[in-house]
């Protein structure tokens, strides 16, 4: 399956407010259509967060979560991603509850506390729908999103029985290099599924010379031990995935990263950014992973081993 490529789609997150794209699913079928919609288009994974259906903040409350997740599982086959980073403002056991409760083939893991620089999207957006939003924004310049390495252990062992593999994040090489310590205390067992995150302000940014790094340093670290994918933020998107596809990597789009699908033009749906992908993909000859070339590639324990 050297020549299949996973395809994950990020449907909607935590960092973007609802006011600055209209297409932005909030409400829990919004978020499950999107993620149907993006499975159908060729995603093999589907990452989610989930929103208060009213003001659209972030909210990693049970409750919250279940009907997404049944409505996915009811309308395709795709691996279901639960997030663990939430929002900055979140408790780590608020952010870990839903992964912990669900047991997913996937969740993410964000490997290090980092500054995570919003505040610049205030010069391109003037108006919000909600009174949380602007102050949120705003309130990056001096919030840091802590991942500290007892929340990182805390995560990987609360989960540790649930056989969830993670979609380790990485913003920055360092982070690299935290894994690896977690990897030598066998605290989280290879394969690992590296998700290298580019043009985030605070962390790595997103020229070809720093994917090219990353991807040599994740190879001195892990060798054959790991698998590899990115996402560009915003309009790093395709440029980024196209990096990736042309190295052997995997690649991420979808509205949390990017809510673009060209040039002052808004993404209408997620599956619009997946076929987009698709199509550079194809592009290079090579073939798109299904849910299960992806339960494969990444030794995950099968849909009929989780609790949604």
């Amino acid at each position: 399956m050297a020549n299949n490529v996973i395809i994950t789609c990020a449907v909607t997150g935590s960092i973007h407010t609802p006011s600055m794209s209209p297409h932005l699913p909030v409400t829990a079928d919004e978020i499950a259509e999107a993620a149907i919609g993006a499975a159908h288009a060729g995603a093999a994974i589907v990452h989610l967060h989930a929103r208060d259906p009213v003001t659209g903040e972030p909210d990693q409350s049970i409750e919250t979560f279940a009907p997404i997740l049944k409505t996915i599982r009811e309308g395709c086959d795709a691996i279901i991603n639960i997030t663990t980073g939430g929002a900055a403002t979140m408790t780590i056991e608020e952010r870990a509850a839903p992964a912990v409760t669900f047991k997913p083939e996937v969740a993410s893991l964000n490997m290090g506390s980092m500054n995570f620089g919003l505040y610049p999207m205030l010069k391109r957006f003037k108006e919000f729908k909600h009174n949380w939003e602007k102050p949120y924004l705003a309130g990056s310049d001096e919030r840091i999103f802590k991942n500290t390495f007892a929340d990182i252990e805390h995560i990987l062992t609360t989960c540790a029985e649930n056989g969830t593999r993670f979609e380790v994040e990485c913003y920055d090489i360092g982070h690299l290099y935290t894994l690896k310590h977690f990897a030598d205390r066998e605290v989280v067992k290879p394969p690992f599924f590296i998700q290298s995150v580019f043009g985030i302000l605070g962390g790595i940014g997103a020229h070809a010379e720093d994917v090219a790094h990353m991807k040599r340093t994740a190879d001195r670290l892990f060798g054959d031990d790991y698998v590899w994918s990115v996402l560009g933020a915003g309009r790093n998107q395709m440029t980024v995935a196209s990096l990736s596809a042309a190295m052997g990597g995997n690649v991420r789009v979808g509205l949390e990263d990017n809510l673009w699908i060209g040039p002052g033009e808004l993404a209408k749906t997620n599956a619009e950014q997946v076929n987009k992908v698709k199509g550079i993909i194809e592009g290079f000859g090579l073939q798109i992973a299904t849910p299960d070339d992806a339960r494969e590639i990444l030794h995950l324990k099968g849909a009929d081993k989780v609790s949604i």
